[in-house]
């Protein structure tokens, strides 16, 4: 027997799905966080990857050079914080469309229960890669 589906319910289910999808994008994107810049900040996405030996994560931030970029170990958190320069500035250019953040952000990441040691920090293909072994 075939159970029927009440299109009402299957477009609300759709419509909440759509809302926490731009919910999560706008925390991801453009989170407010208390910090010592006055401006604005941003917050870039991360992959946390794990397995019994090492913790692998990854942050998102094409654009972001070496020397824009702060890794600190925090208790539980690692947080990576710097600045994407607004392209262009000074230029004729005028915006006409604008949806890749820029200027200072910050990402706190919290980490599985345990201790841990830093074993690289690599930045390419727009991503920093940081791997840390269990101790």
């Amino acid at each position: 027997m075939t159970r029927r589906v009440d299109p009402t319910e299957m477009m609300w289910a759709q419509a909440c799905d759509f809302i926490d999808q731009a919910e999560r994008m706008h925390r991801q994107f453009f989170r407010l966080v208390t910090s010592p810049h006055a401006e604005a900040l941003w917050e870039p996405p991360v992959d946390v990857f794990e397995d019994a030996r090492e913790v692998v994560i990854a942050v998102a931030m094409p654009g972001v050079t070496p020397d824009r970029l702060e890794v600190i170990a925090e208790p539980g958190v690692i947080v990576v914080r710097g600045e994407r320069p607004l392209p262009f500035v000074g230029s004729r250019y005028a915006v006409r469309q604008m949806e890749i953040p820029y200027g200072y952000f910050e990402r706190r990441i919290a980490l599985p229960a345990g201790l841990f040691e830093a074993v690289s920090q690599e930045l390419a293909n727009g991503c920093l890669v940081l791997r840390l072994r269990r101790i």
